[in-house]
C-alpha cells in the first residue's frame, strides 16, 4: 500500500515540476479551489502551488490530480453586486426557457435535448403521479 503512495510523494517537485502529494496528505497552508471557496477565498492570480496525486483504476484508468493553492495567498471571494445578481437571474430564467414553446419550466431545459420534454417527445401521453 505504501508503495502506491510514494510514487505520488513528490515534496521537492523534481520529478512532477511543482511538490506533489498522495491524495489527502497534503501539508497544512495548502487547498483546493473548492475548499478555498467553502472558507471565502479565492486563489487570487496566484499561480498553482502544489498537487495532490492519485493512480485510478475505475472507469477513469489512469492519474487523478487535484491542484492547491497556499492558504495565506487567498484573497477574499468578491461579494455579489445587484448587477452580477440579475445577470444570473437572467441567465437561468433562459435557462428553464423553451426556445421551442416559449414556456418557462420550474426545472432547467435539458442540453442533450435543447428543448422541453413536451417539445422533445409531443407523442408521449404525459404521466400523472
Amino acid at each position: 500500500m505504501m508503495a502506491a503512495y510514494g510514487k505520488c510523494f513528490d515534496p521537492t517537485g523534481a520529478r512532477f515540476g511543482i511538490p506533489t502529494f498522495p491524495w489527502q496528505f497534503a501539508p497544512d497552508g495548502y487547498a483546493t479551489r473548492r475548499q478555498l471557496r467553502e472558507r471565502g477565498l479565492r486563489p487570487g492570480g496566484q499561480p498553482v502551488a502544489a498537487q495532490v496525486m492519485r493512480h485510478h483504476r475505475g472507469r477513469k484508468a489512469g492519474v487523478q490530480v487535484a491542484y492547491l493553492y497556499r492558504v495565506d495567498r487567498a484573497k477574499p471571494v468578491r461579494p455579489m453586486t445587484s448587477r452580477k445578481w440579475g445577470a444570473l437571474a437572467l441567465a437561468m430564467h433562459a435557462r428553464r426557457t423553451c426556445p421551442q414553446c416559449h414556456l418557462t419550466y420550474s426545472y432547467c431545459i435539458p442540453t442533450s435535448l435543447g428543448v422541453c420534454l413536451l417539445c422533445a417527445y409531443p407523442d408521449t401521453p404525459p404521466t400523472t403521479n
